[in-house]
């Protein structure tokens, strides 16, 4: 059993990867964290949080499909690594601005959209770069590991930041993040691992379209990346408006926002250890859709909630939920891609995965203040519940996957 769950460290490059990834997704989390609070404490507006997890998230939609192209035509690592430099760029030039205490809202909101632009153009370089480190039978178990890395920093960072935050102040959370790169950039140049992409002479625009034809003819694709939108545009809000239920409905302070992202990130990082456990299990898709079903009525259950308590339970089984939904749809896609391709469809997956997450907050966030944080949030456990049973009992081209 241990020896299925941890398939994917077998392979050295694979290990190198994750590690530096882990050590720059605590520090991410660590500045997520104290920017969140932050921009609320500064600007005491449910809608700028939103405003600002809506600039980080909108370049997927503007730049993603650019990035994929890019990602097929040169060295994945290099695309990597700028990306990684300019993210640090930005958090140091954050930590800076707020030691010096000349930091306002607007300079987050700039360098919220520049950092995801950085990420925009690094997503899908890094997801076609998985799949080339590991054979095609172990991918699930290493999607599965790769959740688990992302999701283990959030129980780690907002712990590590809610610290930072309240004994040492907000600039050194941004710090921190920015050294947190460091750990990324030396593993992508330890990486034996090398993508030569094939000379062409078609441009970049004729490239974007041979990736969305190469997705509409396989009708499944279609599917699982409109199912990868709908689920983030409905679910994410969760996460992004921890800081409003924190403050609104359970009346308590940094803390409490804290033990709240520590144990959705726990959640999530068991939920990823049980799909990497199962490995290459069959009828991934239906398993997928059982889970969505439930992670709607996790975050109903949530919504309606005014106990601490149980809302830690809720959002433990929901973190549970949300990644086994994620990881199960990832291997999906990256299984039905040819690798000269996979830089392009990942690409489009990452502008339904990430881009439905700045609607999503933005949405939620314009709606928060006429209808409360509880309400809109049931609303969308409930239409998450209504998505999964549509293409689990009709739609059924995910379900028969």
């Amino acid at each position: 059993m241990l020896r299925r769950v941890f398939k994917a460290f077998h392979y050295r490059d694979f290990r190198l990867l994750w590690v530096g990834a882990c050590t720059s997704s605590i520090g991410t989390w660590m500045q997520k964290l104290a920017q969140s609070w932050l921009v609320l404490q500064i600007s005491g507006s449910p809608f700028l949080l939103g405003l600002d997890a809506f600039l980080g998230e909108i370049p997927i939609f503007l730049f993603s499909l650019l990035g994929g192209v890019i990602a097929d035509r040169m060295d994945r690592r290099y695309l990597l690594l700028v990306s990684q430099v300019v993210q640090m760029s930005c958090a140091f030039l954050l930590a800076a601005l707020i030691a010096l205490d000349l930091v306002r809202v607007w300079h987050i909101l700039t360098l919220s959209f520049v950092v995801g632009t950085a990420q925009a153009f690094g997503g899908p370089a890094y997801q076609a770069l998985v799949p080339s480190l590991v054979k095609p039978e172990d991918l699930a178990n290493a999607i599965a590991w790769n959740s688990i890395q992302f999701n283990l920093a959030r129980v780690v960072g907002p712990v590590l930041g809610g610290l930072a935050l309240t004994q040492l102040g907000a600039a050194w959370c941004f710090g921190l993040n920015g050294v947190s790169y460091l750990a990324v950039i030396v593993s992508l140049l330890m990486l034996r691992t090398r993508f030569v992409p094939q000379t062409s002479g078609t441009s970049l625009v004729a490239s974007m379209r041979q990736g969305i034809h190469f997705i509409r003819r396989r009708s499944p694709m279609e599917s699982l990346i409109l199912l990868a939108f709908l689920m983030t545009v409905l679910a994410v809000p969760l996460i992004v408006f921890l800081p409003v239920f924190v403050t609104d409905v359970f009346r308590k302070g940094p803390s409490t926002y804290t033990l709240l992202l520590s144990v959705s990130g726990a959640g999530s990082v068991m939920g990823a250890l049980i799909v990497a456990a199962l490995g290459n299990i069959r009828h991934k898709g239906r398993t997928a859709l059982v889970m969505l079903i439930l992670l709607g009525l996790g975050i109903v259950a949530f919504a309606l909630s005014t106990s601490v308590a149980l809302s830690c339970v809720l959002l433990l089984f929901c973190g549970v939920a949300l990644i086994a939904v994620f990881s199960l749809v990832t291997s999906l896609v990256q299984l039905i891609t040819v690798d000269e391709m996979r830089g392009r469809v990942m690409s489009v997956y990452n502008v339904a995965f990430r881009g439905g997450m700045p609607i999503g907050s933005l949405l939620t966030g314009s709606l928060v203040p006429v209808f409360s944080a509880p309400a809109v949030l049931a609303f969308n456990g409930l239409a998450l519940v209504a998505l999964g049973t549509y293409f689990l009992l009709l739609h059924r081209r995910v379900a028969d996957l």
